[in-house]
């Protein structure tokens, strides 16, 4: 099933339909997508990182999760496929997906679905309108009462899908510091459900305002941000990072339109072109630690725990609250919630590209013989 998740589109699969085994999986999916290719033409993805994914779903045998989602980021113009992140905007269609498939059971009116991401092992719940037993992907079904809802860098609207992120087990700052100095810049990192390092704008000798192709274009920005994310890695506790799309960077910058802050946010190093659910989460939460980069930036609402960040094509609402920690303790994430957006956009059968070494055509995926995948 092809879905668009948030600001994302990717290929939703049973993981029963996949081969088992992750190699044979991933060499699958790259032609499934068309990877490698700048352009995609040979298979479903859209030559980009955001239109480039795939979400595996299976039932849970997790007693507090219905479901287990694991997201495939496939590179473009790499044979590469990794599972070193999770996908927020990916995650708004796995509850609607997974009662497509059967494997949760409708509620007449609305149905919740929890979600364990097996990339972290972390928790989300999913609400979503289904009316009559059925998704509602519009949101407008007779005796839906959920409404629509709009986000921006997706035209029009659909039905709201709530997700929830219960507390992590992850501490959100992973250096145990609020404020890093990292390849001589200072920096924030924190972890709210994917590792971000929080960075001035103005540090990099940029506005923060620069379009995605700008910033992209900028070679002496690349050499920096590829510079500070892989020592960022390292004291993040992730590792070596260079053939990862963690940690993700993101540039603050004084909002514009009523927002907490502009943010300009790279994956790892295309400039995305609005920002992930998760990397918001993230950013919201770390824009409320106090003594972080932020501040004097950022214009975080007193009174609300509903942080408007702002992004290239608009804005996403991020609900969070954080416990600042007394002398001694850590800040602690005490809540997080997003409003997403979904839509199935075809269900079907996907023919991938041939295998290099198998002179005949490839079987469909869907096929009857157990050895193909839906």
């Amino acid at each position: 099933m092809l879905m668009r998740g948030g600001t994302s589109k990717g290929a939703y699969f049973l993981a029963q339909d996949l081969p088992a085994d992750p190699a044979e999986r991933d060499d699958l999916l790259l032609r499934v997508m068309g990877s490698p290719d700048p352009r995609q033409i040979d298979g479903l993805g859209g030559a980009h990182p955001l239109t480039s994914k795939v979400g595996v779903v299976s039932a849970s045998t997790d007693p507090d999760a219905d479901v287990d989602y694991l997201f495939l980021q496939v590179a473009v113009d790499r044979p590469e496929v990794t599972d070193r992140q999770n996908c927020g905007n990916i995650l708004a269609g796995i509850g609607p997906f997974a009662v497509e498939r059967g494997l949760v059971a409708p509620g007449d009116g609305e149905t919740s679905v929890r979600i364990r991401m097996l990339n972290t092992g972390e928790l989300a719940i999913a609400s979503f309108p289904t009316p009559g037993g059925r998704v509602d992907y519009s949101g407008t079904a007779s005796g839906a009462a959920s409404g629509t809802a709009e986000i921006s860098g997706v035209p029009g609207a659909a039905a709201p899908v709530v997700i929830e992120f219960p507390q992590g087990g992850n501490p959100l700052l992973p250096t145990g510091r609020v404020r890093d100095v990292i390849a001589g810049t200072e920096v924030t990192c924190v972890d709210n459900g994917m590792p971000v390092v929080l960075i001035p704008a103005a540090a990099l000798d940029v506005t923060g305002y620069e379009t995605p192709t700008e910033l992209e274009e900028n070679v002496t920005l690349a050499a920096r941000l590829r510079e500070i994310r892989l020592a960022a890695g390292k004291v993040m506790g992730l590792g070596d990072v260079e053939h990862t799309t963690i940690p993700k960077l993101s540039l603050l910058a004084p909002p514009t339109d009523g927002g907490a802050v502009m943010t300009r946010t790279f994956i790892p190093m295309r400039c995305h072109t609005s920002i992930g659910v998760l990397g918001a989460a993230s950013v919201a939460a770390g824009l409320l630690v106090p003594g972080g980069v932020g501040e004097g930036i950022a214009e975080a609402p007193a009174q609300s725990d509903r942080i408007r960040i702002e992004h290239p094509s608009g804005f996403l609402d991020i609900e969070t609250s954080v416990d600042a920690g007394s002398a001694g303790s850590a800040p602690v994430v005490r809540r997080t919630a997003v409003v997403r957006t979904a839509r199935k956009i075809f269900d079907g059968t996907v023919f991938p590209r041939p295998a290099a070494s198998t002179p005949a055509p490839a079987r469909p995926l869907g096929g009857n013989d157990g050895s193909a995948a839906r």
